[in-house]
């Protein structure tokens, strides 16, 4: 499939979204990888993860970068050669990259009844502005969850606990924006939190003050 969504947030920032219902075959056709990375794709166990990871070059490729642009740092985190900020982010059959000036983190979750069971191993204060018997607590726990991930992206600091170091602040989900704090040893840290709903996912994306 072509390119699902391109939001563009400002001059120099850009989502993209891609709806991956290519095969695996001929996704690998459409790009080109560097060495390290063809053989973390070839040590792939799962064709969805193989075929998400493969549509994410592809999205790089929709803003002018391939796979030789791409590299990642010791900790696992993703680069891009020169001044551009970049995330990365997949779950089932959408894949999204996010590409700033800025200091940038995004997630993309299915939304799904089993993240009630996880709650309270990633939230905290946040559980005193959550109702469990409203029909918006899958959707607002998705976006927590999404919130965190993107930080923690951001960050990239081992040590770093969803429930215990970073606080999501109360939401509208008609908003589609709010903010988070990260307090983590000495370090106290603002982020402006941002998200959409496509399909049945969540979409969050964090910009770091």
């Amino acid at each position: 499939m072509p390119l699902f969504k391109t939001i563009q947030i400002n001059s120099t920032t850009q989502i993209l979204v891609w709806k991956v219902t290519e095969s695996y075959a001929e996704l690998l056709e459409q790009v080109v990888l560097n060495d390290s990375n063809r053989i973390r794709l070839d040590g792939m166990k799962s064709e969805m993860h193989q075929r998400a990871f493969l549509s994410v070059r592809k999205l790089l490729q929709e803003t002018g970068h391939t796979d030789l642009d791409l590299y990642y740092d010791e900790f696992g985190k993703p680069h891009l050669h020169g001044e551009k900020h970049i995330s990365i982010t997949h779950s089932h059959n959408f894949s999204a990259i996010i590409i700033s000036d800025e200091t940038v983190g995004i997630d993309i979750e299915l939304q799904r009844d089993k993240i009630t069971r996880i709650a309270d191993k990633f939230c905290d204060s946040e559980l005193q502005f959550l109702e469990s018997q409203s029909d918006e607590y899958v959707r607002k726990l998705t976006v927590i969850w999404g919130a965190k991930e993107a930080i923690f992206k951001i960050r990239n600091e081992k040590g770093i606990s969803f429930k215990d170091h970073i606080n999501v602040y109360e939401f509208d989900l008609n908003v589609k924006q709010n903010k988070a704090t990260l307090h983590f040893n000495k370090l106290i840290k603002d982020f402006n939190i941002h998200f959409e709903e496509i399909e049945d996912f969540t979409l969050v994306y964090a910009f770091e003050n």
